[in-house]
């Protein structure tokens, strides 16, 4: 097992070169300056020429991008452009944000998509089977940016059952611990601060669960339904096993691989922080950060963000990977 882990750390380092020297490129041969961004279009010649040269941005290209991989490996991932703060400590700061979203997200999706999948697949062509599967599609094809909005409309502005935007009312206050609000309301008791943490991440988690709750919920259909034709299964039930033990034991286990590489997908795509969730809602998270970075041409910013999310699909891949080794031994053998 240990080798195995290590081939595919391994086999991760070339991705994240790949990946930094095509963000490298892409960040910088885009049209835009950041030093007439910040000083704006009455600058003198003189002052435009002074803050480029402070942000190191007079040298050639391929300098630019050693400097960049050598600040990386030795932890120095440089200063906003804009805010003139630390890259690290801002991302620090909205992190925790887009782990909380993400996580409930993700929670809504596997518990709601798998589920559904599992019943559409033991009662198929039933009633359930095929209205999960329309409201399935429905979920996929309708974008997340006019869900969002149709929910802050319902919800928020004509029921008033839900708050429009952020992580906390401003009534509330609780000391920062961890950084995640529902586990830092929880500790100090503050259970009616605890109460408007969750009101708040009901529409986000909602709107952002709704694509990867559809993909779940066919992908689990379609591979129960063929394992449950696999000879295996009549000969458990031929044997008299009980119906749930059929089916959660000796069904939905066959049946994972595709659903956990999904799960894997969506993961890193959750955590590397959904833009259009984060704008609508304004979540203060890192995919809001990240878009603001992109208009103001914040290298700092931009490159160490996409980096992070880059380093957070192969970490995901490989635990991915993992679980596929210890549900499968053959899959770690080969």
């Amino acid at each position: 097992m240990f080798g195995y882990i290590v081939k595919r750390l391994l086999t991760a380092i070339p991705t994240l070169i790949g990946v930094s020297l095509l963000v490298f490129s892409m960040v910088h041969l885009a049209p835009g300056d950041p030093a007439m961004i910040l000083l704006g279009e009455k600058g003198s010649a003189e002052a435009l020429e002074e803050i480029r040269k402070a942000m190191g941005l007079d040298k050639p290209l391929y300098q630019q991008y050693f400097i960049f991989v050598e600040n990386t490996l030795s932890g120095d991932f440089g200063t906003s452009f804009k805010s003139k703060e630390l890259v690290l400590t801002e991302f620090m700061d909205r992190f925790p944000a887009t782990i909380e979203l993400a996580f409930f997200a993700m929670l809504i999706a596997v518990v709601i998509g798998v589920g559904a999948g599992i019943i559409a697949a033991v009662k198929r062509y039933s009633i359930f089977d095929y209205a999960s599967m329309f409201i399935s599609l429905t979920g996929v094809s309708m974008p997340i940016f006019w869900l969002g909005l149709l929910m802050i409309y319902f919800f928020a502005v004509n029921l008033e059952w839900l708050p429009v935007s952020g992580r906390m009312g401003y009534e509330f206050y609780v000391d920062e611990i961890t950084g995640f609000l529902t586990i830092d309301t929880l500790l100090q008791g503050e259970y009616e601060a605890f109460w408007d943490v969750l009101r708040h991440l009901v529409m986000p988690s909602i709107a952002l669960a709704t694509i990867p709750m559809s993909i779940l919920a066919r992908i689990t259909r379609a591979s129960m339904l063929e394992v449950m034709d696999e000879e295996y299964i009549r000969t458990a039930r031929a044997k008299g096993c009980a119906p749930l033990r059929v089916v959660m034991i000796h069904a939905l286990r066959n049946a994972l691989i595709p659903v956990i590489t999904i799960i894997g997908l969506m993961m890193g795509t959750l955590l590397g922080g959904a833009v259009l969730t984060e704008s609508i809602f304004s979540w203060p998270g890192i995919g809001k950060w990240l878009v603001n970075a992109v208009f103001q041409r914040d290298y700092p910013v931009i490159q160490f963000t996409i980096l992070i999310i880059a380093s957070m699909f192969v970490m995901v891949n490989l635990l991915v990977d993992l679980v596929y080794a210890l549900i499968n031994p053959k899959i770690r053998l080969s």
